[in-house]
């Protein structure tokens, strides 16, 4: 072609061109109403009162826990935080409840680290937590401790062991529900010292507790909320499922020292929220309760039933979940653990 000579296709070649630039200048409108609305949830979120539904009982450590975080969580947040206790169905219940709700920020699953890393490989039609839900944080743990009645007569786990020998699938120990970490704990304490016992599942910590102070049951792996009953002379406790000693119990061994090394075991809590809520939302929630978490007097509550304030960002809490899953999830196979 020379120059100044008009060629035949210029017509097309303009017109390719301005169709690109139309679909650059429409792809970038794209990006800046996201970043705009990402922008918008994020200064926005909460205007309403955000829900915190536990799988549990009241009175229990999981539900201790939500209620020590709910006060200073509202006021970091601006907005009233609430605590709505659904128990039933090994936290199953509350996991289904956050999956239909809209992916706003307003409704969070809160709750022990087994709604997701046993529930779907204990219980037929689980719901799909690693899939729908999205861990938000890990906010903290507790250890747990093996009580007994205080008239069933041992002072020692190799006293309770020599009984529960002699008694096979007599003694009963429970939980505060089917693939509860207390029902995960016993079936782990029976595999290693080989016995038997008898399983009794309740709708929440605070319902196993009170059924070990009536005598309705011998035995269980609770927190730290039994303490007091330890002290009264009600309960006795024989020993600790965790890498440490209780620190306001020094004198009782871990379950590794009185003999039966593996049963690590302490009881961690965490927040959900559904999988398509907008990830500026889940930044400012996370930030809030990295925030209370460092709070001294959230942390001394804490401490007082016996539990650790503990913040773990999404992406760790998140590996936790996934080598946790196949740990248990292994285990429920193994001991034929079956929903009950």
């Amino acid at each position: 072609m020379r120059i100044g000579t008009i060629p035949d296709n210029l017509g097309t070649t303009i017109a390719r061109r301005s169709r690109r630039q139309q679909l650059l200048a429409f792809g970038a409108c794209l990006l800046m109403g996201a970043f705009a609305l990402n922008a918008s949830a994020q200064s926005t979120w909460p205007t309403r009162p955000v829900k915190l539904v536990v799988g549990t009982a009241p009175g229990g450590g999981v539900d201790l826990m939500a209620r020590t975080l709910a006060q200073p969580l509202a006021d970091v947040l601006g907005q009233s935080v609430v605590v709505d206790n659904k128990a039933g169905g090994s936290g199953n219940t509350t996991a289904a409840e956050i999956i239909r709700a809209a992916p706003d920020g307003y409704n969070l699953m809160f709750g022990p680290q087994t709604q997701q890393t046993v529930n779907p490989s204990l219980i037929k039609g689980s719901p799909n937590t690693a899939r729908d839900l999205v861990p938000v944080a890990l906010v903290g743990r507790s250890q747990l401790h093996l009580f007994v009645r205080k008239d069933l007569g041992v002072n020692t786990l190799a006293e309770l062991v020599a009984l529960a020998r002699s008694k096979p699938g007599v003694l009963t120990y429970n939980s505060s529900g089917v693939g509860t970490s207390p029902h995960l704990l016993g079936e782990l304490f029976q595999k290693q010292a080989k016995f038997s016992m008898l399983h009794v599942p309740y709708k929440g910590s605070g319902p196993a507790l009170q059924s070990l102070l009536a005598g309705e049951t011998d035995m269980g792996f609770l927190t730290g909320v039994a303490f007091q009953h330890v002290k009264s002379g009600r309960l006795q406790m024989l020993g600790v499922a965790s890498d440490r000693r209780p620190p306001d119990h020094p004198s009782v061994p871990t379950m590794t020292e009185a003999g039966f090394p593996g049963i690590v075991f302490d009881a961690w809590i965490g927040i959900w929220a559904p999988a398509a809520t907008p990830q500026p939302v889940l930044d400012r929630l996370s930030k809030a309760l990295e925030e209370v978490l460092a709070q001294p007097a959230v942390m001394k509550k804490f401490t007082d039933f016996n539990a650790e304030a503990k913040f773990v960002n999404t992406v760790e809490f998140r590996k936790m979940l996934d080598s946790e899953t196949q740990t248990l999830s292994a285990l429920v196979k193994e001991r034929n653990i079956t929903a009950e």
